[in-house]
């Protein structure tokens, strides 16, 4: 694969063997393929997701580096075009 897109990270918090099947992937993926992670929480909530603060650390690590962050501010898009149908 060339591009792993895990999309809305932290919905649903992950038990301890899926945490760290998780940061396996992206230990691989690590310098070699692309990722893309959607989110609403900032990293500060991130091991409310993984459970384990050095897990946290480790793929908050291999995920910031050669990154590019994007941060949306503001109300959600689905929101807004659920209030504009109505």
């Amino acid at each position: 694969l060339d591009l792993l897109i895990l999309d809305e990270l932290g919905y649903i918090p992950l038990h301890k063997q899926g945490a760290e099947l998780l940061f396996q992937v992206i230990s691989m993926c690590y310098e070699t393929k692309s990722i893309i992670v959607t989110t609403n929480l900032p990293f500060s909530q991130w091991n409310n997701v993984f459970g384990d603060p050095i897990l946290t650390e480790a793929v908050i690590d291999r995920l910031i580096h050669h990154s590019h962050l994007i941060i949306f501010n503001g109300e959600s898009h689905r929101y807004k075009d659920s209030i504009s149908q109505r």
